[in-house]
């Protein structure tokens, strides 16, 4: 079968373009922009990657159109494709119809952390020999692709909450039917498609409507919209995660901090020590993601020594606290966090590693939410374990200058907060008077105009 792929190059798009290909199919693919990592990564499994849209990408016909939720009517394919009424349907149906069934889904959802806690489930269930298949929404360190089939019953999805397809506005989650689910968050995030909170907590639990009785929902203990999507209805056994003391009973699954910026923690299982996890990943984030993971695998067999024993290996996930280089004790990150509350965990992690030492925070707001100044209160707050703060406004957003014009923590104006138009000036400013060590940490969920490349080439020319 010949499948074409809208909007190939996004990253849930282009694993299901790898998924297809190891199926057997023909698969071809248009995006708006072509370029790596994903553009090698297809090309590497042999599928045909076109530039820009137009009818003529469908000559010849293909069998099935697989459609991005980022594309839309006016769309010159998509047009095309609903002229000539060829067959096509959403990236999420299509996998659940010909991957996904018949098989132990265990899916991992929520505002922030899946792709890291997918990928450590994923890194448990392969080093206890499942091979499971798998889809995680970034790039894993220890695998060479975003997707696989596997060779087992068992497949590994990251389960995101935004929507499915322009004629299909459910959750994409919907579509997975998971025997394993974690949730490892909720909060307001994706304006651009829900109204509120509320309507994200529906749509949470509705993913909760199709779990088996049979089947295992792990959770954070303190997560106040988490409980009302629970509320709403729940038929599945339900465990929680909890770090330390913050919860006034025992938990199913703690973890005990045995160094504050979460490198070594104890796990704790209904009140009985487990094993140490001693890791090069931190943030408390990451110690909830892991509680998460190991609840999650040992429902399907893996003991939980054995789950700490995999994690103890774990190298992360490509754009999450990613070292990029270390010139002359400057350390520069790449990080994938956009909304407050990541950045303000990120941060808070680094904090805790790095101890006094200068940390500089480069952020650009660019996802749907932040454009719309949906977390304008909550913006500069998030970043307040940063000693400087560069604010990427490239976008005209002129909420954000009036943000940080205005901003005044203690009184009188701060100058830990700046805005720059350019990323020129991001660099400028980021580099000038740089004290060692200090730690530079680039937060978007962006290209961020090659700002990773650009200002690391400045730094070694400088201090090289």
């Amino acid at each position: 079968m010949h499948i074409h792929i809208l909007g190939i190059c996004g990253t849930f798009m282009g694993s299901l373009a790898v998924l297809a290909r190891e199926l057997g199919h023909t698969v071809t693919g248009s995006d708006q922009g072509v370029y790596p990592p994903m553009s090698t990564q297809l090309e590497a499994q042999g599928i045909e990657l076109m530039e820009g849209y137009s009818a003529d990408h469908l000559d010849p016909t293909p069998d099935l159109v697989l459609i991005g939720n980022a594309m839309s009517r006016g769309n010159a394919e998509v047009e095309a494709v609903l002229n000539q009424n060829i067959d096509y349907m959403s990236g999420p149906e299509w996998l659940a119809r010909e991957v996904l069934r018949h098989r132990w889904v265990l899916a991992v959802a929520g505002t922030h952390g899946k792709t890291t806690t997918t990928s450590m489930l994923l890194w448990i269930l392969e080093q206890a020999g499942f091979e499971p298949g798998y889809l995680v929404g970034g790039v894993p360190n220890d695998f060479p692709v975003s997707a696989r089939l596997g060779n087992s019953d068992f497949f590994v999805i990251e389960a995101d909450e935004y929507d499915s397809a322009f004629f299909d506005k459910r959750s994409k989650f919907i579509h997975y039917r998971p025997h394993t689910l974690i949730l490892n968050n909720l909060e307001f995030d994706h304006a651009d498609i829900f109204d509120n909170v509320e309507a994200i907590e529906r749509q949470f639990h509705h993913l909760v409507r199709t779990v088996p009785s049979r089947g295992l929902i792990v959770r954070p203990a303190l997560d106040e919209h988490l409980d009302k999507a629970l509320a709403m209805g729940c038929w599945s056994p339900v465990q929680d995660t909890a770090i330390g003391s913050e919860i006034p009973r025992a938990s199913d699954w703690r973890a005990e901090l045995l160094s504050e910026d979460g490198s070594r923690f104890m796990v704790i299982h209904h009140e009985q020590p487990v094993a140490t996890v001693s890791w090069p990943q931190t943030g408390l984030h990451n110690v909830r993601n892991a509680l998460a993971a190991i609840a999650a695998a040992r429902h399907v067999g893996v003991t939980p020594d054995h789950a700490v024993a995999a994690l103890c290996r774990f190298s992360g996930v490509k754009r999450r606290m990613e070292l990029l280089a270390d010139v002359e004790g400057v350390r520069v990150y790449d990080d994938f966090a956009h909304h407050p509350t990541a950045i303000a965990t990120t941060l808070e992690g680094l904090r805790a590693q790095v101890g006094d030492e200068p940390i500089v925070a480069l952020i650009e707001p660019r996802s749907n939410t932040m454009k719309q100044g949906v977390h304008e209160q909550t913006l500069l707050p998030s970043a307040e374990s940063a000693d400087q703060v560069l604010w990427a406004n490239l976008n005209g957003m002129d909420w954000l200058d009036s943000l940080v014009t205005d901003w005044q923590p203690d009184g009188p104006a701060s100058d830990q907060h700046r805005v720059e138009t350019t990323v020129e000036g991001l660099i400028d400013k980021a580099l000038a008077n740089l004290p060692g060590p200090c730690h530079i940490v680039i937060m978007s969920n962006g290209g961020f105009g090659g700002i990773h490349g650009k200002l690391v080439d400045e730094l070694k020319r400088r201090l090289g």
